[in-house]
């Protein structure tokens, strides 16, 4: 990439050429497409994103879609919310999974 360390999207920082087409698939669809669309808030997409990640177990990409969450509109309370909302829907060790990663981001 052409790009500087601070021009990068997190993605190319994390994957730069290693994998450029998820890159691509990451920045151009998913974020500036369907991230973009206006059916759904960003708040919206995000409360969505982080309770879907918790049920599925994918408590790795929290550390970056509950501070995404912030940015969005959603507060630290509501974030802890939904992570306890999901117990009871996803299972008891995946949403301790999520809020130890919770925990983590917030700095408590």
């Amino acid at each position: 990439m052409t790009d500087s360390t601070n021009d990068q999207t997190d993605m190319q920082k994390l994957f730069g050429e290693f994998a450029p087409k998820l890159v691509s698939l990451t920045d151009d669809l998913l974020f500036a497409d369907i991230w973009e669309r206006p059916e759904l808030s960003p708040r919206d997409r995000s409360l969505i994103t982080v309770a879907g990640l918790i049920a599925g177990g994918n408590s790795e990409q929290l550390g970056w879609h509950l501070p995404y969450g912030i940015t969005n509109g959603l507060s630290e309370t509501e974030l802890k919310e939904v992570i306890i909302h999901m117990a009871f829907y996803a299972g008891w060790p995946k949403a301790v999974s999520a809020m130890n990663v919770a925990k983590r981001v917030f700095g408590e």
